[in-house]
């Protein structure tokens, strides 16, 4: 016999079937470390408008240089952005469009929403 209270057997295996293995869950948590972090959230949201170099960024961020690298070598390890070499500079952009999807909707879902 069952422990659960409201669940019977067919649900409770729909239920454990559905849910994502560990490995999954933790790429996930992983993943939406990403935003986080106001600085990330500001490189996201430039990226979406136009590819950049690290000093233009820091320039519309009003943040020194090294913290935008660091910032960028993070999304870039999660896949977030993508570098490219174009002479001397390196001009970085969002990995897909997806990623500025989910955060404009997060921002969306929040709006009506004060913390």
């Amino acid at each position: 016999m069952s422990n659960f209270l409201l669940l019977n057997k067919v649900e409770e295996n729909e239920i454990t079937n559905y849910m994502p293995t560990e490995r999954k869950l933790k790429d996930v948590a992983s993943f939406f470390q990403n935003f986080s972090d106001p600085t990330r959230l500001k490189i996201i949201s430039a990226l979406s408008i136009n590819d950049l170099c690290v000093n233009d960024l820091s320039l519309i961020l009003d943040a020194n240089q090294t913290t935008i690298s660091h910032q960028l070598k993070f999304l870039k390890n999660q896949y977030i952005v993508v570098a490219k070499r174009e002479g001397k500079i390196i001009k970085y952009s969002l990995q897909n469009k997806f990623i500025n999807d989910l955060m404009n909707y997060a921002i969306e879902s929040l709006k009506d929403n004060t913390f």
